[in-house]
């Protein structure tokens, strides 16, 4: 159920392990997709507004743990590709420690703060309980993320993406069932959308958790390898905190800018909610491709077979870019549609600016392509600290725009947001990842 991605065809590796990723990262979003929707359609404008003014904060959060979860598993891969399974299985219990630690932290931390920070994001005061109850029954659900996103690393950075679709699936179900059971039928609001994500996500995870030590052999440990090692400590805090701070410190500049669109009142809110909702269905392509060339890079430098990791470079690149034409098409001609999925009743205001929305992003989908490949694939080459900086780039973007446009054009100013980050991004990576390859030619000796 492992796959090697160190022999074979580079663009035939990355479409067979992208496309299972892919359907996991749609499943999630489908699930995200169905509580905004049925909390437009249900609970009104306000209470999308409420989820929606939250969806920086959770990013900020939630982000990190997916980030050092993802960076957890570089080492895996590592040496995986090195054929080192002894030395896989000691750094895979090392970083259960780390995240039973940090989830602790975390969860306890961020309720405490949560509606302070809320306050301090200007949230509209029409809306501000309903997105306290929502984020943080998602804050208290911290573990359950860990949980799902920690085991899934372990089991992609094996070459395997199929089995964590398999839970994703479930959850989706689940999550759907429970949203109409807790919002619809027990009335519970905002708090049920949040409540049924919590309680999919820590099914899925724990199912994945079983099912993965029972079909695994591989991840069977001894004695030995359970033992807490310093040094495997921090080279896994090495690898996975700055790949959260990466997204944290992205999600610092999609908190300022949601701040400068709390001033514009619930309605610009809700057509931000809904137009994201959808562009984050639309680029999962692109989060399933960057995912699978963390794994990609991490096996090839494990094999010391660099040339792979520029053609695989090169794979990713062709197939991103023809769907990111794609995506732009579907989306100019049918974006409005799309919206009103989400608010159907409310003023055509909404609709129009969240298609406004879609336009402007899936425009520039190519520049967001490149963030997603070149970022993971330099991670997945072990040097996750170059990737905070392109979170300091996209960072600066947004709050550049939050602080001195969106005050002066408004709406159309936020939509523009996004592509000027993936755009200042960019400008790093693309360096960066020359400098991280010979860099790496270099240590590892080889032509």
């Amino acid at each position: 159920m492992t796959k090697d991605m160190t022999d074979g065809s580079p663009m035939k590796l990355i479409l067979g392990f992208s496309v299972p990723l892919l359907f996991g990262f749609l499943f999630q979003q489908f699930y995200n997709l169905v509580d905004t929707l049925i909390v437009g359609r249900f609970l009104g404008v306000d209470a999308l507004a409420a989820v929606g003014s939250t969806g920086s904060l959770n990013f900020l959060i939630i982000g990190f743990c997916m980030g050092v979860c993802n960076g957890f598993a570089i080492p895996l891969a590592h040496k995986f590709g090195a054929g080192d399974y002894r030395g896989m299985r000691a750094f895979m219990m090392n970083a259960v420690y780390l995240a039973v630690i940090f989830s602790v932290v975390m969860t306890v931390l961020t309720v405490i703060f949560c509606r302070s920070i809320l306050q301090l994001m200007q949230t509209p005061e029409n809306i501000i309980d309903e997105a306290y109850s929502y984020i943080v029954i998602i804050f208290l659900g911290i573990p359950a993320t860990y949980l799902y996103n920690l085991i899934s690393g372990i089991i992609r950075s094996m070459g395997d993406s199929k089995t964590p679709v398999i839970f994703v699936t479930l959850a989706s179900v689940l999550n759907i069932a429970l949203d109409l059971i807790l919002i619809v039928g027990a009335d519970m609001g905002v708090a049920g959308a949040a409540l049924a994500t919590v309680i999919s996500q820590l099914i899925s995870g724990g199912g994945c958790l079983i099912y993965s030590l029972k079909k695994f052999e591989i991840l069977h440990t001894s004695a030995d390898e359970r033992k807490m090692n310093g040094s495997y400590m921090m080279t896994l805090c090495g690898m996975g905190v700055p790949m959260g701070l990466q997204y944290s410190i992205t999600a610092i500049g999609s908190v300022i800018l949601q701040s400068a669109v709390n001033t514009l009142g619930s309605n610009a809110v809700a057509s931000m909610t809904a137009g994201s909702k959808i562009s984050m269905f639309f680029c999962c392509p692109f989060d399933a491709l960057g995912s699978t060339m963390a794994t990609y890079g991490g096996q090839n430098v494990g094999a010391k077979k660099l040339e792979r990791v520029k053609e695989g470079l090169k794979a990713a690149s062709v197939l991103g870019t023809i769907y990111a034409i794609a995506a732009f098409v579907i989306l100019f001609f049918t974006g409005e549609k799309l919206a009103t999925f989400f608010v159907e009743t409310a003023s055509p205001e909404v609709i129009s600016n969240a298609h406004l929305f879609l336009i402007i992003n899936s425009a520039f989908y190519i520049p967001l392509l490149f963030v997603n490949v070149v970022r993971f694939l330099i991670q997945g080459m072990g040097y996750s600290k170059f990737a905070i900086f392109a979170g300091v780039f996209e960072m600066v973007a947004r709050a550049l725009v939050g602080f001195a446009f969106v005050p002066v054009f408004g709406f159309t100013a936020a939509c523009c947001a996004s592509p000027v980050a993936w755009i200042f991004a960019d400008a790093f990576l693309f360096p960066a990842f020359f400098h991280v390859f010979n860099k790496t030619k270099k240590i590892l000796k080889v032509d």
